[in-house]
């Protein structure tokens, strides 16, 4: 199962970027979308991204969990099925019917008739279907770490009190609180299409605040979560690389993670700033909360890694790098997240490329590199045939300097206040089409880094079918 979960995703992300090539370029006028393909295809880029790296995230995490307890083999496979039926309608739904909401599908747009009147129901019956399978996934899992462990214990609060055992790997803790805070996030997606679904029959009828409030608490919240999935594994893969003890829950890593599931969970506050009816309480708590979250989890995080390399006699291979660069990636990203949500900053950035620059940053140079450290360690595993010197050195280059050449285009961009969200640039906006063109060539580059990283895992992905 892992290793088809690893191919669904080696084979699912080449698309999406080159539907993010595809809009780039356009922005930079090399090709000219109407705007209604440019749009539905953003909707499916931004949703198939988060998707395809939310069920890795999470196929990593359950294999790996099966270290420490035994796993449900029916609820991966119901989530695989469930996640390619919901896939393919999404497909369907954005361009075939052309739904073209964005990823965010904001209170009233998906209500418009802006596409096939079929697109609606179908993209939001998509969503459902998504959620459902990876709700019975989180539960799975959750119910497996607590048949061993019981919660206080799975979240280490024991060490909170300074008691040492009975010690708790940091993969239990750092997953425990993850999952937790993924299932109150598909609940809340629940709540959010059950409402969209019911105004949509004619039902009843929604307040603009409140679904804006649940669609930014799902998609925002879950964003994070599934990145936090990709560290776990970090903790748990990373030390293999040294010659040093593999890495311990103490009272500050046990903090850290309890703090960050509640904090993380207040973060998104932060992209209300501008909806003056929202309480003004509730956006000081966003500020705070944007400042608060990424020290627990991000900081503490960082300087383990730097800690446990520093003068140690690291083997330097594809898995090592991922993971030493991912968290470069990650922590860049965070301080570029940070600085957009302070509200003084906010004001001038926010509908900016600026957003996309942070939140490409820590996905693409962060939690991609994560999650493809995972996959070359488990294909390595599995076939006991190491990657090769001189591809990973092309792999490594190609997506090390692909991936930094295209975000800069956006924080650039985002500095000459280009904004978001246009699928063509004016007159007066000019530079930003000259560096929507730069990227789409560092684009191509990163492209070509993940065709050489599918040539390498599949191959070796291939023996554990075999086996």
């Amino acid at each position: 199962m892992t290793a088809l979960w690893s191919y669904t995703g080696l084979i699912l992300f080449p698309i999406l970027i080159l539907l993010g090539i595809v809009m780039r370029a356009n922005q930079g006028g090399v090709i000219n979308l109407p705007p209604d393909r440019f749009y539905s295809i953003l909707t499916l880029h931004g949703l198939g991204m988060a998707g395809t790296w939310f069920v890795l995230g999470m196929a990593s995490c359950n294999y790996l969990l099966n270290r420490y307890a035994s796993t449900s083999l029916v609820g991966n496979i119901l989530a695989y099925i469930l996640t390619v039926t919901g896939v393919i309608s999404l497909v369907i739904a954005t361009l075939i019917g052309k739904f073209a909401t964005g990823w965010y599908f904001l209170y009233p747009l998906p209500l418009y008739k802006a596409w096939e009147n079929w697109a609606t129901p179908l993209f939001l019956v998509s969503v459902a279907i998504l959620g459902t399978g990876w709700l019975v996934w989180t539960v799975s899992m959750l119910i497996s770490i607590l048949r061993k462990y019981p919660l206080s214990r799975a979240l280490a609060w024991h060490h909170l009190r300074g008691i040492k055992e009975p010690a708790v790997p940091p993969f239990i803790v750092i997953l425990t609180a993850t999952l937790i805070g993924i299932f109150i996030c598909l609940l809340t997606g629940v709540t959010l299409l059950a409402l969209y679904f019911g105004e949509y029959f004619g039902w009843m009828k929604n307040d603009a605040l409140l679904m804006k409030n649940l669609t930014f608490f799902f998609g925002h919240t879950l964003v994070n979560e599934l990145l936090y999935l990709a560290v776990a594994v970090l903790y748990e893969i990373y030390p293999e690389h040294g010659h040093r003890p593999k890495f311990k829950t103490t009272w500050y890593v046990a903090l850290s993670w309890n703090v960050t599931f509640l904090v993380v969970l207040f973060a998104y506050f932060h992209h209300l700033y501008m909806d003056f009816v929202q309480p003004t309480g509730f956006l000081f708590i966003g500020q705070i909360a944007s400042y608060v979250a990424p020290i627990p989890a991000a900081v503490v995080t960082i300087f383990s890694v730097l800690a446990y390399t520093f003068r140690n006699s690291m083997k330097w291979n594809l898995v090592s790098f991922l993971y030493f660069y991912g968290v470069l990636g990650w922590a860049i990203g965070g301080v570029a997240a940070v600085l957009d949500a302070t509200i003084v900053n906010n004001f001038v950035l926010h509908n900016t490329l600026w957003v996309p620059a942070h939140f490409h940053t820590y996905n693409l140079l962060g939690q991609v590199f994560f999650n493809l450290a995972f996959i070359s360690w488990f294909a390595e595993k599995v076939s006991g045939a190491p990657f090769r010197s001189g591809l990973s050195k092309g792999i490594f280059a190609s997506l090390l300097l692909g991936g930094w050449g295209f975000v800069i285009m956006f924080y650039l961009s985002g500095s000459f206040s280009i904004p978001r969200r246009f699928n063509l640039y004016p007159q007066e906006l000019l530079l930003g089409s000259t560096l929507a063109k730069v990227a789409t060539v560092f684009a191509l580059l990163y492209l070509l880094g993940m065709i050489l990283f599918l040539y390498g895992a599949s191959k070796r992905c291939v023996r554990a079918f075999s086996r």
